[in-house]
């Protein structure tokens, strides 16, 4: 109620682009995850200071606050989007969808390769296949997974779709000779154990992608 009510309209006002905000769909941590977007890191800075000297901003944390907090943690990354990424701008679907976030965890130096197979295959595999594509990043030099992590956002008509459309892109003989190819080139697998992880999103009512 505080993002729909007052937050995102503050963040507007201070010079920030709302470009997102989702819950996960399976949400025991009550997780609230959203994209910023801005010029530069000196901006989004200037942005976030005047943002929490506003005094309308600090009249709605008193009030909304007066029983106690209503966050326990916020966990921030920086971002910048890849060559290959769509531009990272709010749209609304004239159908509803389903967001998936992905974030892929590579083998020591294997983070190039692994944009290099997204650039040259697994991007028109993608579309092949019906996944949707929104927006892919990879954290900004200085983060700490900056050199091993790719994280991205598809969209799918529902969860089960999002499923038959990753069925049939594994089976893809393209996509089996380009991963072979890939992994030939790297000496092995070019993410960890476990490197993959899915999580589903739906958008809130207020989020300006959605």
């Amino acid at each position: 109620s505080r993002f729909r009510e007052h937050t995102v309209a503050l963040f507007a006002k201070h010079g920030m682009t709302n470009v997102g905000y989702w819950t996960p769909v399976e949400n025991a941590q009550r997780k609230l995850v959203y994209v910023l977007s801005f010029p530069d890191r000196a901006a989004r800075d200037a942005s976030f200071k005047a943002f929490g000297n506003d005094p309308e901003w600090q009249a709605v944390a008193k009030k909304t606050e007066a029983n106690g907090p209503l966050v326990a943690k916020i966990e921030s990354q920086f971002l910048q989007t890849v060559d290959f990424s769509p531009a990272v701008v709010p749209s609304v679907s004239e159908t509803p969808r389903v967001f998936e976030l992905r974030t892929y965890t590579t083998t020591p130096g294997n983070l190039d390769r692994l944009l290099a197979r997204f650039r040259d295959h697994t991007m028109g595999l993608f579309v092949k296949h019906g996944i949707s594509h929104f927006a892919y990043w990879v954290p900004q030099a200085g983060q700490p997974t900056a050199d091993n992590t790719l994280a991205y956002l598809v969209t799918h008509r529902t969860q089960g779709s999002a499923a038959a459309a990753f069925q049939s892109f594994g089976q893809d003989p393209a996509w089996k000779a380009a991963k072979e190819a890939s992994e030939k080139d790297a000496g092995g697998s070019l993410t960890t154990p476990q490197g993959v992880i899915s999580e589903f999103l739906v958008a809130t009512d207020y989020s300006p992608t959605r």
